[in-house]
């Protein structure tokens, strides 16, 4: 384009080649990425001026190198003037963000140092504005020229985890390749320029169990059928690494702690083939007999387990119950036992998962046997009468010592001890009876009579010879028959008054009617004394 007379300020950016490639940044990525400030210009025909530029090259940037700690000042690059004839006239004015604290001139050369540590994390770019002006005036000698001073990345910054430690569940068993958790690292440096902010993980711990994808983060299952039975957590440590993974790259860690979760994969299991047990004859339905329990490794409803009863002759005597605080089988008493009609049962008892997972069936059947066995105790048990009661008769009028009727009881134990017995003389006040301590005859003792009392109620206890603590009781009536002991009686003496003149066969009441005595007053007085 046409330009005045005035000639434009031009850059040259001086020897930062060295300081970059001492960074591990090529003779080729350089030349791309860094710009050359000084302008080349030809005079054309007619006055013109002809701009050109080497290709790729933008007169208006600068580039520094972040974190350099060199005993001298950097050198950014250098401003020049193409009026410039080296005679000192021209003073060069800097200014803008950082100049005269960070970014200093050589007023005479134009050169630009920076004189402190950048870092390209805190700001990536300055902004300045250059001008040249005459050094006696001041006057300005051309336009103000801005360009831009970019901080150049290095790899000052290792990766960082977005946490300290991960914690992450998978399932027992799963699949190879089963995704666990994505951790993921940061890296401040510049992620456009070389591979500083490259990162590729790795895994330092927890092999060979789980990998990680290199540039995702992703931690899958390496190992088929890993048990949680066998071990239930794992200590995984993950490594990113800048620079692509390259030597020379900064490097962060991170812990993951992986639990297995529980699956139904182990069926219940009985510890013992053979369960004993026992009970007295004594004890009342709904007793708890004794447990069983089957062992299951797994947890949570995956290790629920129920109990029943299967076989066994005991199966109409005996119950079971699932006790899940315990997940133990709870053997009940559901009828009362009698010792001497049968001293023992057997049961098989049988105990199966509650959940059953379809993809493990094949580890199957979720459930096991056991048998039982019940021993039926003696139990010290009171007398028993043959009858819940007694029913006799006598008649009245018995001589004393009638037997009235005989009371049986028996000890239903194994020792069979001997009974003897008493009446319950709070029930036969009187005394009327006596019973045979060892036989259990009723007797009477004095005359009884319907006529006073026609039934008697009375008690009578059997105790054992040896435990007078065990007794029984059974009620006895006695009914007191009837015998014609009595001739019969009138109520009252009874007067009749005849007729002087009545006829034979007339009946008194049709006598009195022709000639009714002094004293009756009406018929109905018939019978009535005279006064």
């Amino acid at each position: 384009p046409k330009m005045k007379e005035d000639h434009c300020l031009h850059a040259a950016l001086l020897c930062l080649g060295v300081l970059c490639y001492s960074h591990g940044l090529t003779m080729e990525k350089l030349n791309h990425s860094r710009p050359s400030l000084h302008g080349h210009h030809e005079k054309g025909k007619e006055g013109q001026v002809l701009h050109r530029s080497k290709r790729g090259w933008v007169w208006n940037q600068f580039f520094v190198i972040e974190e350099y700690t060199g005993p001298d000042p950097v050198l950014v690059g250098r401003l020049h003037s193409d009026i410039d004839s080296g005679d000192g006239n021209i003073k060069y004015i800097l200014s803008g963000e950082g100049a005269g604290i960070i970014f200093v001139i050589d007023d005479k050369s134009g050169n630009i140092h920076a004189t402190k540590t950048l870092d390209r994390e805190e700001r990536a770019q300055y902004t300045l504005t250059a001008q040249a002006v005459d050094r006696n005036t001041n006057r300005p000698l051309e336009p103000p020229s801005e360009f831009i001073v970019k901080v150049q990345d290095i790899n000052d910054n290792p990766p960082e985890f977005l946490h300290e430690n991960y914690h992450a569940n998978v399932p027992e068993r799963s699949n190879v390749g089963t995704s666990v958790i994505q951790v993921t690292a940061s890296d401040a440096d510049d992620p456009t320029y070389g591979n500083s902010a490259k990162l590729v993980y790795s895994i330092l711990e927890g092999q060979p169990y789980f990998s990680v994808e290199a540039q995702t983060g992703i931690i899958r299952t390496a190992l088929p059928n890993m048990d949680r039975e066998a071990k239930e957590e794992y200590h995984v440590v993950i490594q990113a690494k800048d620079m692509g993974g390259h030597m020379g790259g900064l490097s962060g860690t991170t812990k993951v702690t992986i639990t297995l979760t529980d699956v139904n994969d182990n069926p219940p299991k009985f510890p013992q083939s053979v369960y004993q047990m026992s009970v007295s004859e004594a004890a009342v339905p709904g007793e708890e007999v004794g447990r069983v329990k089957a062992k299951d490794p797994d947890i949570g409803e995956n290790g629920l387990v129920a109990y029943s009863i299967i076989d066994g002759d005991g199966m109409d005597m005996f119950e079971i119950t699932t006790d899940y605080e315990t997940q133990e089988g709870v053997v009940k008493l559901k009828k009362t036992l009698d010792y001497e009609t049968k001293k023992s049962y057997s049961l098989k008892v049988e105990a199966a998962n509650v959940h059953i997972d379809p993809k493990f069936i094949s580890n199957g059947p979720f459930k096991d046997t056991v048998t039982v066995k019940i021993a039926v105790e003696d139990a010290d048990e009171p007398p028993v009468f043959l009858k819940p009661g007694y029913i006799f008769e006598v008649q009245e009028n018995a001589a004393p010592g009638t037997v009235v009727g005989k009371v049986h009881a028996k000890d239903p134990d194994a020792a069979n001890s001997a009974i003897r017995y008493s009446i319950d003389r709070h029930t036969d006040l009187e005394r009327y009876f006596v019973i045979n301590a060892e036989d259990g005859n009723i007797k009477t003792i004095k005359a009884l009579d319907r006529e006073e009392m026609a039934w008697h109620n009375i008690s009578v206890f059997a105790v054992e010879v040896h435990k007078q603590h065990q007794e029984a009781k059974v009620p006895v009536a006695i009914k007191v028959v009837d015998v014609n002991d009595n001739a019969p009686k009138f109520a009252a003496a009874y007067e009749a008054f005849v007729c002087e003149n009545a006829r034979s066969n007339q009946v008194w009441p049709a006598c009195h009617l022709l000639c009714p005595p002094p004293f009756l007053s009406s018929p109905h007085s018939l019978f009535s004394p005279p006064p």
